[in-house]
């Protein structure tokens, strides 16, 4: 399937799903989002059950079983015993005690076709580390741990572990993401226009977002994000994540308690992806 085919059949389905009132923004996030779980879907599919591939908490709806021998009741994280689930799902594959980015990746993410792709681009058109990085974490809160807002999320949740350029771009390319520049080849989405109509404007916050981002230092490392972003949904592509593992190595700020138990101000958000279907 050729990849503007792709993107104009996750589109259409996207664009099923909104909901009254929602803000063209919250629609781009979510026609984003429908596009990299398409992916992430195929990707499954072509690897045997065997092989200890997380599937994305998010995009799972059965409710937890906490034991073998247990039923659930028809309360999200219930037993029969009227006990909630506390602590680790048993539907996804445990953490260890201090997890670093790289078992976030194994344990939650993949396949991750989507970072994947956008992050060999960048590694194959010979950008610094940097900005491989920062395509490899760009969306990494669509379909992890929150869609609306992803860039802004995205950015917080690493901000702490990584150089100020990088979280810096992951905020900026969600704005990015609505104006071309020709500089660079980037065009705007063309299933956007579909979607949103050609006098779509985006929200004032976004423009604002835009105006600040044109003149800053790292405003393109936040382009080459989205230039590489565009054209990383191919559904005939699979790429090994361990040729990102040296990267990560040089330049994530790996803290020495474990991602989610280093006291950080967004340790919390790390651990709602240990543990996502917490009761409490």
């Amino acid at each position: 399937m050729e990849r503007r085919d792709f993107l104009l059949t996750t589109a259409t389905a996207a664009a099923a799903s909104f909901a009254p009132g929602m803000t063209m923004d919250a629609k781009a996030d979510a026609v984003e989002a429908k596009a990299i779980e398409s992916l992430d879907a195929r990707a499954l599919e072509q690897l045997s059950a065997d092989v200890g591939v997380a599937r994305p908490w998010l995009a799972m709806p059965e409710l937890p079983q906490p034991h073998p021998m247990s039923r659930v009741s028809g309360k999200p994280g219930a037993t029969t015993s009227g006990r909630m689930l506390m602590g680790s799902d048993p539907r996804l594959p445990p953490m260890p005690e201090k997890p670093a980015l790289v078992d976030f990746f194994r344990q939650r993410w993949l396949p991750a076709s989507h970072l994947l792709q956008s992050a060999n681009l960048a590694l194959k058109n010979g950008h610094d580390e940097n900005v491989i990085l920062a395509c490899l974490l760009h969306d990494v809160s669509n379909g992890s741990l929150i869609r609306t807002d992803h860039g802004y999320w995205g950015a917080q949740l690493v901000e702490p572990y990584v150089d100020e350029e990088v979280s810096w771009a992951i905020r900026a390319h969600q704005a990015l993401r609505f104006f071309p520049d020709e500089s660079v080849g980037y065009e705007y989405p063309q299933s956007y226009i579909r979607l949103f109509g050609e006098d779509f404007t985006p929200a004032d916050y976004i423009q604002k977002a835009y105006a600040e981002a044109k003149d800053h230092k790292y405003y393109m490392t936040a382009r080459m994000i989205c230039v590489n972003d565009l054209y990383a949904f191919n559904p005939d592509v699979t790429v090994d994540f361990d040729i990102f593992i040296d990267i990560i190595g040089r330049n994530f700020r790996q803290p020495e308690e474990g991602l989610g138990f280093d006291g950080s101000p967004v340790a919390h958000m790390w651990r709602t992806m240990i543990w996502p279907n917490n009761f409490l």
